[in-house]
């Protein structure tokens, strides 16, 4: 396994490097006078084409491709990924920033979404067409057909708007201000952990409260996912012979179902959450965007927008970085769960 994990970590440079060629290939098609509105902060200091054309000239964005991603990877290779003029900031410092709150919401919403949507997939496909089958099924189905978009905008309005239990945000004013001190020391940027280690659980408390909406929201359709994922193979699994003969030698149910049945059932479930975890780990556009999250999914759609290209180079080396990672970590899972499975 070992000799497997060198290799898969081995062909990561090379990947990485087709991502990069491929996300500058697609902003190439962009003409140079659009992306010279990358460097440009007030359009209204530009007096005429020809202060264009110098600038288009100065930063070399009639060179050809080759030349232009040269010099791109270049500074890659040296840690610089460039200036993102859509966070103010140079990009490495600007995923850095925004990588502590998106982690946050992803590791809260893993815990409903997984351990919820596969004990009730299991508990589904034993009590198949029974009362409590059509009740999950039910709920699985009014979750997996709700759009998060509108789930948000819902729980935002309600919670928010009408009871103001659960505000956006990361943390109230009183709060930032805290966190924001010379006496409170940020060690991950994760403010629930943070928290704790300042030993300071009012920001916990109030960080668990902006967090709530947000979590209810993504687990909702994750959630609903995984169950019929787990439903599906379980109700498969539980029909094959072993299962059968397991039964036919008296063992208890509960040993037939969790010890013999959920473990083969569990690999596409894994395969799923691995996706999952990617999706949740590169940040979440609407839910950020609807929940005021200052995390990766938010800098990405403002990069994209404003065409701020080293931003969005940036964050897809990220994303292909991350993707490979995921699937390394499933693979081996898929050994852990299955002995069955080598992997060479």
């Amino acid at each position: 396994m070992i000799a497997y994990i060198a290799r898969r970590l081995l062909i990561l440079p090379i990947i990485l490097f087709g991502v990069s060629m491929l996300i500058f290939s697609m902003i190439m098609m962009l003409g140079p006078y659009q992306r010279l509105s990358t460097y440009i902060n007030d359009p209204a200091q530009l007096k005429g084409a020809e202060d264009i054309d110098q600038l288009v000239s100065k930063y070399g964005l009639n060179d050809p491709w080759y030349e232009q991603y040269g010099r791109w990877i270049g500074g890659v290779l040296k840690g610089d990924f460039g200036w993102s003029e859509s966070a103010g900031a140079p990009v490495t410092k600007a995923i850095a920033d925004r990588f502590p709150a998106t982690l946050e919401l992803a590791l809260l919403s893993l815990v409903p979404v997984i351990f919820g949507g596969i004990i009730l997939g299991v508990l589904s496909a034993v009590h198949h067409n029974k009362a409590l089958d059509h009740t999950i099924r039910i709920f699985a189905v009014i979750g997996w057909s709700f759009p998060s978009f509108v789930f948000g905008l819902i729980v935002l309005m309600i919670f928010y708007g009408v009871l103001g239990w659960l505000p956006p945000g990361r943390l109230s004013n009183w709060a930032t201000e805290i966190v924001r001190s010379a006496d409170f020391v940020s060690y991950t940027g994760m403010y629930i952990l943070d928290g704790i280690l300042n030993f300071n659980f009012s920001i916990v408390l109030d960080a668990i409260r902006h967090l709530i909406a947000p979590v209810i929201t993504i687990s909702i359709l994750w959630w609903a996912f995984i169950l019929r994922i787990t439903r599906s193979n379980m109700l498969e699994t539980l029909k094959k012979d072993y299962i059968r003969t397991a039964r036919a030698k008296g063992l208890a149910d509960n040993i037939v179902v969790y010890k013999h049945a959920v473990r083969n059932a569990l690999i596409p479930v894994v395969t799923v959450a691995g996706q999952m975890v990617l999706g949740l780990a590169g940040g979440l556009v609407i839910v950020e965007s609807i929940f005021n999250i200052r995390g990766l999914g938010q800098f990405m759609a403002n990069a994209a927008q404003q065409l701020d290209y080293p931003g969005v180079l940036g964050g897809a080396l990220y994303f292909g970085f991350l993707l490979i990672l995921i699937n390394l970590f499933v693979d081996v899972s898929y050994a852990v769960i299955d002995p069955r499975i080598r992997l060479e």
